[in-house]
């Protein structure tokens, strides 16, 4: 159970209500009018609890688990204990998120800009923004109805933010476009000066970063990211990705719709990652390089070739991942060797 300190709770809720808001279906229609009142991980879950079930290792925590209900998919039918209530989706762990959501909606403080807060007079604050204090927003800047900047964050100039945008506390934003929906956590740094530079040995030469950063709905940015601007084309974040904490975005990148970026994970300058990729933790992608539509980098691997559609690779350099457990055994059974 979440700690209610840090977690309001909806009402109870009836199977036949959570059913409809998870896209499921009542395994028995006798359930319908079946109340629960929180959700629960199976193994700690109690009477009046809901949880799910979407990978098979945890198949002995069903077997034994108290909750009144679980979310399951068709295959895991047969090993329901006796006395829990079934929701069969096609996707149990979506599922139980839409049912998590509603109990615990996220909700936006009502609208209030701080006295400790700095907004410029030629700002633009729409109806129901959060301004904390220590916030900063610039001449120009334009935030959008229903958003909420953190405290400290500065939000510089011209910046534009959609609606219901939450922009993280100590956050930075500059030379950026932002859609509606976007989330940018704690100590993120959007439209930062790109990595631009002619080498010389009399000394580098900056080449100035007179791109944008343009972000667009529905992106989710964890803590510490740092997306550099780009040095005349923009960097480009599509509809609907999501970034974990401490990755790299280097200038000109361009990120297409429904893509996914691990921590720590990094790509430079001028690659395109079509959408739906990913890239997994502490991957790195080269310049100038593009992965395919639904291609998946694995974990530390370093990608210094294209990618094509729909491929998974591994390793460093990265190779497509059958190859790359061809070598792993190979090297494994040399080192076997007397």
């Amino acid at each position: 159970m979440a700690d209610p300190r840090f977690h309001d709770r909806s009402s109870v809720k009836t199977l036949s209500e959570l059913a409809a808001i998870a896209g499921a279906e009542l395994h028995s229609e006798d359930s319908a009018d079946i109340s629960v009142e929180d959700v629960a991980p199976l193994a700690e879950a109690e009477e009046g609890q809901i949880s799910f079930l979407d990978n098979i290792k945890y198949k002995s925590d069903f077997i034994t688990t108290k909750a009144t209900a679980c979310i399951v998919s068709e295959k895991m039918v047969q090993h329901a204990p006796e006395g829990v209530h079934l929701l069969v989706s096609k996707t149990p762990y979506k599922s139980y998120a839409l049912v998590a959501q509603a109990f615990y909606p996220e909700e936006f403080p009502a609208a209030q800009v701080s006295d400790g807060a700095h907004v410029h007079d030629k700002a633009t604050l729409a109806d129901g923004c959060v301004i904390e204090a220590g916030a900063v927003s610039e001449e120009g800047a334009s935030i959008g109805a229903g958003s909420w900047i953190g405290a400290n964050a500065i939000v510089s100039k011209n910046v534009e933010i959609g609606s219901k945008c939450r922009v993280g506390s100590h956050a930075t934003i500059s030379h950026a476009i932002i859609g509606e929906n976007v989330r940018m956590y704690p100590g993120v740094r959007i439209g930062q000066d790109g990595f631009g530079f002619a080498i010389d040995p009399a000394g580098h030469v900056k080449v100035p970063q007179l791109g944008r950063v343009v972000i667009e709905d529905n992106v989710e940015i964890g803590a510490n990211t740092c997306i550099d601007r780009g040095a005349g084309p923009d960097t480009v974040i599509g509809a609907g990705t999501w970034i974990d904490n401490l990755v790299q975005i280097g200038h000109n990148v361009k990120i297409g719709r429904g893509c996914v970026l691990i921590a720590q994970s990094g790509v430079a300058g001028s690659s395109v990652l079509e959408d739906y990729a990913v890239v997994a933790a502490q991957g790195g992608v080269a310049g100038h390089l593009t992965v395919g539509m639904g291609a998946q980098v694995g974990a530390q691997a370093g990608v210094m070739r294209d990618v094509p559609a729909g491929e998974k690779v591994l390793g460093s350099p990265a190779m497509p991942v059958k190859d790359a457990m061809r070598q792993f055994a190979t090297l494994r059974k040399l080192a076997s060797k007397d």
